[in-house]
């Protein structure tokens, strides 16, 4: 039965868009806590954790993101571990996450100069040290405009998960679309969601980054 684009769709777009915000959070936070790990193990003195942690990043950069949530949907049950399509999308998007930010991040932490990890050294700071209170807080501020830039791309890669059957903004848009013949204000009105949310981080990134380069 076709339907008129009531307030009933608006509120179905508008859930997806905040289920969108959600598992981007999710993602970008578990995405955080795994690429520092990466970035660590990127720029290690050990070279065969570098190697496995480049060989991790080259996969996942280096495969679809589609391809990524394929694997962890029907590859975990073939492990023996049903999930339900929320989770296998954040585990999905987590390691895609990693795998990016980690590689950001380990540009932001071979960028500052080498001269502070050796005076950091010299007074007599072991490693987790050095890296907590010297290197990674000015690889912070040297990376924080390409993450945020990442930031922007994964939210508009979610859409993705709809090809999975989970219902984020652009598959709310798309049963709306389909229920009430009514595409184009559909769609509008997910693509407007989408700018709301992305242009004011695009903006913050571009803005950071013209005061890196303002300062350097």
């Amino acid at each position: 039965m076709i339907r008129d684009f009531g307030l009933l769709e608006v509120l179905s777009i508008l859930q997806g868009m905040w289920t969108t915000l959600a598992l981007s959070a999710v993602a970008f936070i578990g995405g955080g806590v795994f690429g520092t790990l990466v970035a660590l193990a990127r720029t290690s003195a050990w070279k065969w954790l570098r190697a496995l942690a480049g060989a991790y990043i080259d996969f996942f950069q280096g495969t679809p993101m589609l391809m990524q949530l394929f694997l962890v949907y029907y590859g975990l049950p073939v492990f023996g571990y049903h999930v339900s399509a929320w989770t296998a999308v954040a585990i999905g998007l987590t390691l895609h996450a990693s795998a990016f930010l980690g590689e950001i991040w380990r540009g932001g932490i071979q960028a500052v100069p080498k001269g502070q990890s050796e005076a950091a050294s010299a007074l007599g700071l072991r490693y987790v040290s050095r890296m907590r209170d010297v290197v990674l807080p000015q690889a912070v501020k040297l990376s924080f405009a390409p993450t945020i830039g990442f930031l922007v791309q994964l939210i508009k890669g979610t859409s993705l998960a709809a090809i999975i059957g989970f219902v984020e903004l652009s598959r709310s848009a798309q049963i709306a679309a389909s229920t009430t013949y009514k595409p184009l204000i559909a769609y509008g009105l997910a693509a407007a969601c989408y700018f709301a949310i992305c242009f004011p981080l695009s903006r913050l990134s571009a803005r950071y980054e013209r005061r890196f380069a303002t300062n350097t």
